[in-house]
């Protein structure tokens, strides 16, 4: 079947970028049942979880037992974190269509965040793509802080294309630019998205948005007008980043969702679906989400 030109690519990431952030440990199985029920609403790719050290993130020390218990739907791509080239190696031993490599163009932000320099990044990156040459496994290079950093402010437009550039030198297939702690605004989004397709027209091109201030939805749109056809989201809007002070988490799948379909714009997943799940969370974590349609209702919702 040929996709539809304009049908936007939703990337699920709750079970990597939302759960590291939670204070209690989410049980492997599970991590596994929410993963097999998302597999199933038409998302197209699934970031499982992160091959980091257990002692980083303890929330993720189950990697490789989440990634045996799944699932494999077949048209849904199944993608974990890999921080360093220990990470690659476990990446190795399981079963996954694409690895994550991320950098913060802020260096003090990669510092605080990785632990070394963006030299030092770049060298473990070279590194890992040695590790997986021949596996074909789709690589993919995240570029943290593209919009800003949290301890060097906006970043420029040449240091963006600089990491890209750099990623696509060294055989990084795909790029992600992340609002890593939510400081992006629609015009900014626009205007960086464009720039970037004018230097790489046919650039697998993903943007992975934080509301911290609620711009989420507006930055997508802004990005989908500009050639944006892939985004990361979380279900529920869960995660966050310790850089960022009171952020509410991802943009939230479910309302991001929502919002493409009603500007007409084909996602080709099931919202009933992806509603009923975001329903689950509080019970699985104890505590409410920031998601607004799973409260609301969908705006076709009518009232006695």
């Amino acid at each position: 079947m040929t996709e539809k030109k304009d049908r936007v690519e939703i990337n699920e990431v709750v079970l990597r970028d939302g759960f590291q952030n939670e204070p209690d440990f989410v049980p492997t199985e599970d991590k596994i049942r929410l993963a097999d029920g998302l597999s199933r609403t038409g998302i197209r790719r699934l970031e499982v979880s992160s091959f980091v050290s257990p002692k980083a993130i303890p929330n993720l020390r189950d990697a490789a037992d989440v990634l045996r218990g799944i699932e494999r739907v077949p048209g849904v791509r199944y993608t974990a974190l890999v921080p360093n080239v220990r990470g690659a190696e476990r990446a190795l031993e399981s079963v996954l269509d694409e690895v994550n490599l991320v950098m913060s163009i802020g260096e003090k932000h990669n510092l605080a965040n990785m632990r070394m320099t963006c030299d030092q990044s770049l060298a473990q990156f070279r590194e890992i793509m040695t590790v997986i040459a021949g596996s074909g496994i789709f690589v993919n290079g995240t570029i943290a802080t593209t919009f800003g950093c949290p301890f060097e402010g906006r970043q420029p437009v040449e240091r963006v294309l600089w990491a890209i550039d750099t990623y696509r030198e060294m055989g990084i297939e795909g790029i992600t630019i992340a609002d890593t702690i939510g400081v992006a605004n629609p015009r900014q989004v626009g205007e960086l998205t464009a720039t970037i397709f004018r230097h790489h027209p046919d650039l697998p091109l993903t943007l992975h948005l934080h509301n911290t201030r609620d711009l989420g939805l507006a930055n997508a749109l802004a990005a989908y007008d500009a050639g944006i056809r892939s985004f990361d989201s979380a279900l529920g809007g869960i995660g966050g980043c310790p850089y960022a002070p009171g952020a509410t988490g991802n943009v939230c799948t479910e309302d991001l969702v929502h919002m493409f379909h009603n500007c007409g714009i084909d996602t080709g997943v099931n919202l009933s679906a992806l509603i009923g799940l975001s329903g689950e969370l509080p019970a699985l974590l104890g505590h409410g989400t920031p998601g607004y349609v799973v409260k609301a209702g969908t705006s076709d919702r009518v009232y006695a």
